[in-house]
């Protein structure tokens, strides 16, 4: 049997913890059933996540990443801020916020997250993260058009994740596309208004 290597084998089982934990869920999910789903010992899952939380961390990088390719496939930066949040907006809802399993998944980890004893840095490093990725975005946009925007970037990223978090959750819980569709366009014009994105 050929060798894999331990990038990609962390790779596999980071898939693997995926789709046991969106289908199953955060609580209900063992090492085990996440060894058993990328057809590998315990053993090997143990050596490449050593605990849990660490293997948990590892998925949130990882949606992290797939947010992060959503925006820069969105290829709008260089159009400046109110074109970007617009596409880039748009190119995530259509691409990840209507996979109903991932969206209950990453709620479920910030819950866990913040249940559990001492994993409560989990939680703010999850939504830190995602603030990160959404603060690059929207100033990769501006630099690339030399725009300034009306509030820091880091503000706008937190103002973001929260209105989009809470349409998700919206939409999770009751999936009316039509509606989802009209609120998702008044809060990428209100975010565009509350951007305020001028010349420098």
């Amino acid at each position: 049997m050929a060798r894999i290597e331990a990038s990609v084998r962390a790779k596999q089982l980071v898939a693997a913890a995926r789709s046991v934990l969106s289908r199953e869920g955060v609580a209900k999910t063992p090492l085990r059933a996440v060894a058993a789903e990328g057809k590998v010992p315990l053993g090997t899952l143990q050596y490449a996540f050593p605990t849990r939380e660490e293997l948990l961390r590892k998925v949130i990088e990882d949606v992290v990443d797939e947010i992060s390719q959503v925006f820069a496939d969105s290829v709008h930066t260089g159009d400046g801020v109110a074109t970007a949040i617009r596409h880039g907006l748009r190119a995530f809802w259509s691409t990840l916020a209507g996979n109903r399993d991932l969206q209950i998944m990453q709620y479920e980890l910030t819950t866990y997250s913040l249940r559990e004893p001492g994993q409560e840095d989990l939680a703010r490093w999850q939504y830190e993260s995602y603030t990160a990725v959404t603060a690059r975005w929207c100033e990769s946009a501006a630099n690339s058009a030399g725009e300034v925007c009306a509030i820091p970037f880091d503000q706008l990223a937190r103002i973001i994740v929260a209105n989009i978090d809470g349409l998700i959750l919206q939409f999770i819980c009751d999936p009316d596309t039509a509606r989802a569709d009209r609120d998702l366009d008044t809060i990428i014009e209100m975010l565009v208004t509350l951007a305020a994105p001028a010349p420098r």
